[in-house]
């Protein structure tokens, strides 16, 4: 009878469990599998191992940009993406720089010049040329490659181009004179190419064939090197020159090359180099809203807490970041080379890019 009865628990058992699979299993299934579809920045132009995503910015109406090298100028509004290109009346498809100003106009800088968007129609602006610039010898770089521009807290908008720093005033273009080297990192004019405003409305300027830094101060040019300026005394780098990237919400400036990244308190320099988690090449440093500091560079993005550095790469194609925006959310998206879009929730990158040959 023992037996019996036991047989006849196990039948049943087994049955509860056949009809519970049978009923919820074939569902949970298949909703795990289930994969939310995004929408794609699509890239057309080009070999699909070349160009970046190279700059971001969200607007006042929340959209967001992102500008590639190749492929124009994209618009996400959170729904879908919508790409403008030369036919669309860029003056380039290789967009390097994108700022949003007072009034709400896009300016956008590319290897050709500067264009201007009102909403409606893309304008192109000419930057007049000095008349005792040196001219421009290379014949592929006849206009105003523009590398970075800021609106300053006057209201000023400076431009970092192929041909110099200029500024302006909503009426005139003036040239910024500086005191760089001789020879430019493309051509005899280049010198800057990265712009910052501190909080005290100092405008730092930096580029490639430099030592350390500039900083205007509205009346005269001060050039800080860095390898006098260290926190541990003199010492020759093997990269001089530094980007300005951010002023933290403690008020260190932050710059970056190739050998690592740079916190200047107003008095010394402290370096963050391989020693301390970093990698060399270190491209964009951004502040986020909690005060985490992530850092984009060749192999991948990091975090920065104050004490530590957090590595994330995993999700990312092609790892080399060559830009980090934060949007109004919070979340972090990452463009990086091969055209590469990636959102990071906090978890994991999810792709928002996708090559198309046409």
């Amino acid at each position: 009878m023992k037996k019996y009865f036991s047989s006849i628990q196990v039948f049943t058992f087994l049955t509860i469990v056949l009809f519970a699979t049978a009923c919820n299993g074939p569902v949970k299934k298949d909703f795990a599998k289930e994969k939310v579809q995004h929408p794609k920045l699509i890239k057309t132009i080009g070999n699909p191992r070349y160009g970046n995503v190279q700059c971001a910015l969200q607007d006042k109406a929340g959209n967001l940009w992102f500008g590639t090298t190749e492929n124009g100028l994209y618009k996400y509004d959170g729904k879908s993406f919508t790409q403008f290109l030369v036919a669309d009346g860029l003056n380039s498809n290789n967009v390097y720089s994108i700022l949003e100003d007072k009034e709400g106009n896009i300016w956008i800088g590319t290897e050709a010049g500067l264009c201007l968007y009102d909403g409606k129609t893309f304008a192109e602006i000419e930057i007049p040329l000095p008349k005792n610039l040196p001219p421009n010898k290379n014949p592929y770089y006849q206009n105003h490659w523009v590398y970075s521009m800021l609106q300053a807290k006057n209201g000023k908008l400076w431009f970092v181009t192929i041909d110099g720093v200029y500024i302006y005033d909503g009426k005139l273009f003036t040239h910024f004179p500086m005191n760089e080297v001789a020879n430019g990192f493309l051509t005899s004019n280049d010198k800057v190419e990265r712009i910052l405003e501190d909080n005290a409305g100092n405008i730092w300027l930096g580029g490639r064939t430099n030592e350390g830094v500039y900083r205007y101060d509205g009346k005269s040019i001060t050039n800080l090197k860095l390898k006098e300026l260290f926190q541990d005394g003199p010492k020759p780098k093997p990269h001089n020159w530094a980007w300005p990237q951010l002023q933290d919400k403690n008020g260190n400036l932050w710059f970056s090359n190739w050998g690592g990244a740079y916190r200047y308190d107003g008095k010394i320099f402290t370096s963050f180099t391989t020693k301390d988690g970093l990698p060399s090449e270190v491209t964009r440093i951004l502040e986020d809203k909690k005060g985490n500091l992530w850092f984009g560079a060749s192999d991948g993005l990091r975090s920065y807490d104050g004490k530590t550095f957090t590595y994330y790469k995993d999700g990312l194609i092609n790892p080399w970041i060559w830009e980090i925006l934060e949007d109004k959310t919070g979340n972090l998206w990452v463009g990086t080379r091969e055209t590469g879009l990636y959102l990071y929730d906090g978890k994991t990158f999810i792709t928002y890019s996708e090559y198309k040959h046409q």
